[in-house]
């Protein structure tokens, strides 16, 4: 593309970006429907009060009749391939309703035969067997979607019989300890191992000794619980695991609590006019940062200097200021969302970093930004990477360390120390030097032989195990290059991280698609995110024939089908989930990048 038509389109996407910005002056996007989201919210208020919700239950309902997919089945998102929790999960939920709702009982019979050529009998006790063999040692998701649809009749009245015991006794003991214990759930879901763990507990047979132990336990258990529950009522803002900690709790006799209560509130606040419930309220921390960093230095001739105030005074309000009640961690780190019941995050405080350093004169923000920063030191991994919630604990893969975080902690602290160098003792500098080498030697290690990094959030419904090397490889690899030109008094540090970029770089190449896209691996179908993202991932690397290819391929895409988003973010416990703005910064943050170029 020429540099005149890369302008026509930069100025085209800017002004749709700009009508994004809500009332108070910040991006929130919006997240897919999720028919697992509906399927257990419709649960929950059903179990609470079916005639008192009977409104929004009809509603719930009628959205997942109208979303089925042509198979029977359902997927995490309308445009996703069916699978067969998010489509067990449906069918349990309806299978409230399937006697006294033929619309119900005719979706609900289409969906157990999707359910059948998958191997699954709903009738049978080989219900559990398919669940449980599925996750493994992760009980996150597994016990939740048995415990539901032990509830819900499905597969019979003894459903509890084969669902294994979550250890809520265990969320007794003090957090420093949670890192070293083998625990089955990962580190954001201990609201639902004590809720649902209390609800096996009361449903299940099992023998004295332990059942003496869990008895004098849970009234301690429910109290941490309470604590950890945000204002809003949401635990993590996340429709499943709210439903699932309200349905769990009611069943267990405790309707009323307030967890209960708050919880029951927060489902039908965020209930959307359509019936339908997204997977979290929304992710506008992230999506701010990304816009931020889609118009880069270009942001002066599109944004004025009040809506720059505006998107600095949001970011600076949403920084965590005390230790977070959730999961413990000090004050300083940013969270996916401006309501409370969001957490802080290693993607989307490196995020919030470069977007304040990018808006806000550094002088005025050095304290929230050395904040910041301290933040991201005390959660860095012994191996050198950084997790996304908690150290120490990746006993399971959602807390371990991942490539696409620590490359963009990388870039945040050696941002962060080249602006305030001049004001850090040598202790400090230090300690932010070491980081950056030690995360540098992570990524050095976890590069695969073909050049390639795979993300841990992000990944491709249609690529070989879901992964998503495509993204992986070109987010780390925009962050190296922008992370170079920082590091320029550490010759033998940038030196290793060229040579990380010249195989990431050969990778990216490789796997372009024939028609000039790129989708999460070689031979998979184009998207406007993964292919934008590579195309501004090789702008130092002179590949000039693939950057324009992929130029091509994205203009014709775009005037075709517009900003068609793809599902290509995993959200907790691995549900796969598309934003409205994903597309749209992916392609501006590309333009941006290549027209300076011309």
């Amino acid at each position: 593309m020429k540099k005149e038509e890369l302008e026509i389109r930069f100025k085209e996407l800017s002004d749709i970006l700009l009508d994004e910005l809500n009332d108070d002056g910040f991006w929130s996007g919006e997240l897919s429907s999720s028919a697992l989201g509906v399927a257990v919210a419709v649960a929950a208020l059903h179990f609470h009060d079916a005639n008192l919700h009977q409104h929004e239950i009809t509603k719930g309902l009628k959205w997942l009749s109208l979303n089925q997919n042509t198979d029977g089945g359902y997927g995490d998102t309308p445009e996703s391939p069916a699978n067969i929790s998010t489509s067990l999960l449906s069918y349990a939920a309806l299978n409230l309703y399937a006697e006294t709702n033929l619309e119900v009982k005719s979706t609900q019979q289409k969906l157990a035969g999707y359910l059948l050529t998958q191997n699954v009998d709903v009738r049978s006790d080989q219900v559990a067997k398919v669940i449980l063999d599925h996750y493994q040692k992760d009980y996150t998701f597994s016990v939740p979607i048995l415990t539901l649809c032990a509830l819900c009749g499905v597969p019979g009245d003894d459903g509890f019989k084969h669902i294994p015991q979550l250890p809520f006794e265990l969320a007794l003991l003090p957090r420093r300890f949670y890192r070293i214990l083998n625990l089955s759930v990962v580190s954001y879901a201990i609201p639902a191992l004590i809720a649902v763990g209390i609800v096996v507990f009361r449903k299940k047979k099992s023998n004295g000794f332990t059942r003496t132990i869990r008895a004098k336990a849970e009234k301690k258990a429910l109290k941490i619980l309470e604590r950890s529950l945000p204002e809003s009522g949401g635990f993590l803002e996340a429709i499943p695991l709210t439903a699932f900690v309200a349905l769990s709790l009611i069943n267990a006799g405790l309707r009323d609590s307030i967890v209960v209560d708050k919880g029951i509130a927060f489902l039908k606040r965020i209930q959307r006019e359509d019936g339908s419930w997204p997977i979290d309220i929304d992710l506008s921390t992230w999506v701010t940062t990304l816009s931020v960093k889609a118009l880069g230095d270009r942001k002066n001739k599109v944004l004025s200097e009040t809506q720059q105030k505006s998107i600095i005074s949001h970011l600076l309000s949403v920084q965590n200021k005390t230790v977070h009640p959730f999961n413990g961690t000090s004050p300083g780190g940013w969270g996916w969302t401006n309501y409370t019941g969001s957490v802080p995050d290693c993607d989307d405080t490196p995020g919030a970093i470069l977007a304040l350093l990018e808006l806000a004169p550094h002088h005025t923000i050095r304290e929230e930004i050395l904040g910041g920063g301290e933040w991201l030191l005390k959660l860095q991994n012994n191996d050198g990477g950084f997790p996304t919630f908690s150290r120490g604990w990746g006993k399971l893969p959602f807390d371990q360390s991942c490539a696409d975080l620590t490359g963009h902690c990388v870039l945040a602290l050696s941002k962060l120390l080249d602006v305030y160098k001049s004001e850090l003792n040598s202790k400090q500098k230090k300690l932010y030097s070491t980081a950056i080498k030690k995360a540098v030697d992570y990524l050095g290690k976890h590069q695969k032989e073909n050049g390639s990094w795979l993300p841990l959030w992000f990944g491709n419904q249609h690529a070989q195990n879901h992964e998503n090397p495509v993204y992986g490889t070109a987010r780390v690899l925009t962050y190296f290059q922008k992370a170079n030109l920082l590091l320029k008094d550490e010759p033998v540090l940038t030196e290793r991280i060229q040579k990380m970029i010249a195989k990431g770089t050969d990778f990216l190449r490789k796997v372009q698609n024939e028609d000039g896209s790129w989708g999460g691996d070689f031979g998979i179908e184009g998207t406007i995110e993964e292919t934008a993202l590579a195309v501004a991932a090789l702008k130092e690397t002179k590949s000039e024939t693939e950057i324009e290819r992929g130029l091509a391929w994205l203009d014709d895409y775009y005037k075709k089908n517009g900003l068609k988003k793809a599902p290509i973010g995993l959200y907790f416990a691995s549900l796969w989930y598309d934003e409205k703005l994903y597309p749209l910064t992916a392609y501006l943050e590309a333009i941006n990048l290549i027209s300076s170029l011309k």
